[in-house]
């Protein structure tokens, strides 16, 4: 039992080295980490550690702000967009193919490193492209992400760093997770809205085949369009003007011009002929008693005629050489 003892003793000291030893890939080693998480947490050690040249991969590092007290509120809007791209790219990129990798520092984990790269605000999204090997650019700057306008979906900035990548690397795709909570929630809200109309159908259904509804809904949009109210929105009239003498003027001068209020007197005058003509033509022939009858016709063509007396009278003031008139206006 003793040389066991011995001999334990003699290979513990090479043990602890292999287990201290890292591979000396620091690619491998990062990506490695970086398998579970997506983005890996950094302070300034690892920062200093992922970022320095030589280096033969892309690192793409978010500067962030996330504790309340900082009150960085585009950085709590984009983190989880940051972690959703992070872990698409890792888990789209099996054979790390693309020698990318992804990293968070925190300004509480990296307060030095802030200070050295004179940052005053976050988030700040920084690519560091490769200075050795076959994707190496000659005299590759670090580039900048824009957050200027405000949180960005993962996809812009998926595309910006698949821009500063080579053409020939491949660019795993986002694949964001099944929102069930809408599906649920668009789901309820359809057969929500099958049931009630399967339920209301039969008092709807009726109402919705009515022609008399049809013809007053058909007649108050031709009175409406027929009046000018189309104009009124797109020239943006205003709805009365003064005259000039402390009164208001209600119709404007001129054919191509008009106020809010005359479109309006406009569109009654012509509701009372129309309602005029069509007792007329419909429920004057009703009236069995012939007296009844011929004081209706009476009443309403005299209806008629004072209503479009009047309107020819609103048309003459409009334009003064307009050649038309009927008593009594």
């Amino acid at each position: 039992m003793r040389w066991i003892q011995l001999l334990t003793a003699a290979v513990l000291p090479f043990t602890a080295l292999a287990a201290k030893k890292t591979s000396g890939d620091r690619f491998n080693d990062f990506r490695s980490n970086s398998l579970s998480t997506g983005a890996i947490k950094l302070d300034d050690a690892s920062y200093s550690q992922l970022t320095k040249a030589p280096r033969d991969y892309s690192v793409a590092v978010l500067l962030t702000a996330m504790d309340t007290r900082f009150g960085c509120v585009l950085c709590r809007e984009f983190q989880p967009e940051w972690d959703l791209l992070a872990k698409s790219w890792v888990k789209g990129d099996k054979n790390a193919e693309s020698r990318m990798v992804f990293g968070t520092l925190d300004f509480v984990d990296g307060k030095g490193t802030f200070q050295s790269l004179m940052l005053q605000t976050a988030p700040v999204l920084l690519y560091f492209p490769p200075t050795v090997g076959p994707n190496a650019k000659v005299g590759a700057q670090t580039a900048r992400f824009d957050f200027n306008q405000g949180p960005q979906p993962a996809e812009a900035v998926h595309a910006w760093i698949s821009r500063q990548l080579p053409a020939n690397i491949p660019k795993p795709p986002i694949v964001r997770p099944v929102n069930w909570v809408k599906i649920i929630t668009v789901t309820t809200a359809i057969l929500g809205v099958i049931t009630f109309f399967a339920v209301a159908a039969p008092y709807v259904v009726p109402i919705l085949q009515n022609r008399n509804l049809w013809a007053a809904f058909s007649l108050i949009g031709v009175l409406l369009f027929t009046s000018g109210h189309m104009f009124n929105h797109i020239r943006k009239v205003p709805y009365v003007a003064g005259d000039g003498r402390g009164g208001i003027s209600y119709f404007a001068g001129g054919f191509s011009n008009q106020f809010g209020l005359e479109s309006q007197i406009v569109a009654a005058i012509y509701a009372v002929l129309s309602f005029a003509a069509i007792s007329l033509a419909i429920k004057v022939p009703r009236i069995a008693n012939p007296k009844a009858q011929q004081l209706a016709v009476f009443l309403w063509s005299g209806v008629i005629l004072c209503t479009y007396s009047f309107l020819l009278s609103i048309f003459r003031m409009k334009n003064g050489g307009y050649p038309f008139w009927l008593p009594p206006f």
